[in-house]
C-alpha cells in the first residue's frame, strides 16, 4: 500500500509530539484506506463513490486522567498542535484509577498471519458490473415489481498501533461487499427484503446473481402478510435473525456493563446461563475472518476463546481498564475507533450449531413464528426485558405457511438462552453467526 509508510511516520510523528508536550503515557491508532462504491437503481448508477483517508487518533495520560484527539492532517503544524491540545485537556481532566496503558511484559510480541488482505485490485467496471448482476437477478424473480438498487464495495487499509511503552505494528486488510434490495406487491401491500455478502478477499464472496435472487424470493415470500393472534408461542429465528441475540449475549457480557453492574449476568459467572449443549466461541484470529485482528487495540494479544462452554459461562470481555476495575487478567478484547478510547468487544463471535436440522426442529413446532426480520431496539441490558418488532413466517403444525408481519415477540433474554436451542445450518457470513435458532415459551402481540 503506497501509504503505508507514510501512515506509520506520521504516528510515529504524533507518539514522539505527545511525549515531548509533556504526556507521561500515550498510544496512537492511525489508519490510512482507500475505498470504491457502486450503487445503482433500475440499472442505472446512482451514486459512484471513491474515497482516501488518513486519519490518526491520540490518547494520552498525564497521572491517571487521559484525553483523546484525532486528526486526519499529517503535517508537522497540525501534529504539534494535535498533542499539545491532548495534553492539555489531560491535565484538566478528572482521573481515572483504572486508566492506563499495559505493561511491557502485557504486550503481544507475536502473531499468525492471518491472510486479511487480498492481493487483486478490483476496478470500478467490476464493481458495477457485480450491483448490475445482483440487481437483475432480483429483478427476474417473479413477483418483484421494484427495486430499491444495489450496491458493491471494496476497501483496503493499513491499520498502525503504537504505545510509549514500546508496541509498534501494523496490519493491512481488504473488505468486499454487496448487496441487493427488492420489492413485491404493489399498492398498500409492497414489500420489501434485501441480501448481502461480505468477504476479506474478492474470490470468497458469493455470487452477485445469489445474493440478488434470494433478495427477491425474501421479498416474494412476504407478500400478503398479516397479523397472528396474541398469545404465547415458539419462536424460531432463521440465521439472520438469530446473530442479533449473539449480540445482546456480547452486551450482556461486556466487562465495561458488569464492571457498572448494569448487566443481567453480572452474577452468573460459571453458572448454567444456555442448555448444555449450547457453546459459544469468539475468535480473533480466524484467517480471513470479518472481524480477525492479530492484536487487540491496546496491543495485547488475541486468542480464540469459549465464552460458554456446556451451557456455562466461562468468560467476560474485557479491555486493560474493565480488567483492572474486576481484578481479573485482560482477555485481548480491546476495540477501538480513531476518536474513541478503547473498550471492550468481540471479534468473530459463533453460536456453535447442533445436531439437528431446522426441518426436524420444525416439524414438532405446533403452533410458532419463523422470525426473518427484526426492528425496534426494545432490549433492556441491565434487566434482560426483551421486546422486538418482527416479521416472519407462520408455523402451523410444523409447517411455513403464511406471511405474517406488525407483531411484537417479547421475554426475558435469561429465560430465553435457557431455553434456546440450536439447529446444525450454521454458516460463517457476518462475523457474528448462529444457526437457526428455537426458543419456546415466548410472547407474541398481535392482532
Amino acid at each position: 500500500m503506497d501509504d503505508a509508510r507514510n501512515i506509520a511516520d506520521a504516528a510515529e510523528a504524533v507518539l514522539e509530539a505527545a511525549i515531548a508536550a509533556g504526556a507521561e503515557a500515550a498510544d496512537v491508532i492511525a489508519v490510512a484506506g482507500r475505498s470504491d462504491s457502486v450503487q445503482l437503481r433500475l440499472g442505472a448508477v446512482e451514486e459512484l463513490e471513491c474515497e482516501e483517508s488518513n486519519d490518526i487518533g491520540l490518547r494520552v495520560f498525564v497521572g491517571r486522567a487521559s484525553a483523546m484527539v484525532s486528526t486526519n492532517n499529517p503535517s508537522r503544524e497540525a501534529i504539534g498542535a494535535l498533542a499539545g491540545r491532548a495534553v492539555a485537556v489531560a491535565a484538566a481532566a478528572p482521573e481515572d484509577p483504572h486508566s492506563g496503558l499495559a505493561e511491557p511484559d502485557e504486550l503481544a510480541s507475536s502473531w499468525p498471519d492471518l491472510d486479511l488482505a487480498d492481493d487483486g485490485h478490483v476496478s470500478i467496471d467490476a464493481l458495477t458490473e457485480r450491483a448490475r448482476e445482483a440487481e437483475d437477478a432480483a429483478r427476474a424473480v417473479a413477483g418483484v415489481t421494484n427495486s430499491l438498487g444495489a450496491s458493491a464495495s471494496a476497501s483496503l487499509s493499513r491499520t498502525v498501533l503504537l504505545t510509549s511503552e514500546g508496541f509498534s505494528a501494523s496490519y493491512q486488510s481488504t473488505r468486499y461487499a454487496t448487496s441487493c434490495s427488492a420489492v413485491a406487491g404493489t399498492g398498500t401491500g409492497m414489500q420489501r427484503d434485501h441480501d448481502f455478502t461480505f468477504a476479506r478477499h474478492f474470490a470468497d464472496l458469493e455470487p452477485a446473481g445469489c445474493i440478488g435472487r434470494r433478495a427477491g424470493e425474501r421479498a416474494v415470500r412476504m407478500v400478503g402478510a398479516g397479523r397472528i393472534k396474541t398469545g404465547p408461542i415458539t419462536v424460531v429465528y432463521e440465521p439472520r435473525a438469530a446473530s442479533s441475540l449473539l449480540g445482546h449475549f456480547a452486551s450482556a457480557i461486556n466487562g465495561r456493563a458488569v464492571a457498572r453492574r448494569a448487566s443481567f449476568l453480572q452474577d452468573r459467572m460459571g453458572e448454567p446461563v444456555f442448555r448444555q449443549a449450547i457453546t459459544i466461541v469468539d475468535d480473533p484470529l480466524r484467517p480471513r475472518g470479518l472481524n480477525s485482528r492479530p492484536f487487540d487495540a491496546e496491543g495485547l494479544a488475541v486468542a480464540r476463546r469459549e465464552l460458554v462452554t456446556g451451557g456455562r459461562m466461562t468468560a467476560w470481555l474485557l479491555d486493560l481498564a474493565a480488567a483492572r476495575q474486576l481484578g481479573l487478567a485482560p482477555t485481548g478484547n480491546a476495540a477501538r475507533g480513531i476518536g474513541s478510547p478503547p473498550s471492550p468487544a468481540a471479534a468473530n463471535l459463533t453460536l456453535e450449531p447442533g445436531a439437528e436440522t431446522p426441518q426436524t426442529l420444525i416439524a414438532d413446532i405446533r403452533h410458532g413464528i419463523y422470525v426473518t426480520g427484526l426492528i425496534g431496539m426494545g432490549v433492556n441490558g441491565v434487566t434482560g426485558d426483551y421486546s422486538r418488532g418482527a416479521s416472519g413466517l407462520r408455523i402451523e403444525n410444523g409447517e411455513l405457511t403464511t406471511p405474517v408481519s406488525e407483531v411484537t415477540i417479547a421475554g426475558a433474554l435469561a429465560d430465553m438462552f435457557a431455553r434456546l436451542v440450536a439447529a446444525s445450518d450454521l454458516e460463517i457470513r457476518t462475523g457474528r453467526d448462529a444457526p437457526t435458532l428455537v426458543i419456546e415459551g415466548m410472547m407474541l402481540a398481535g392482532s
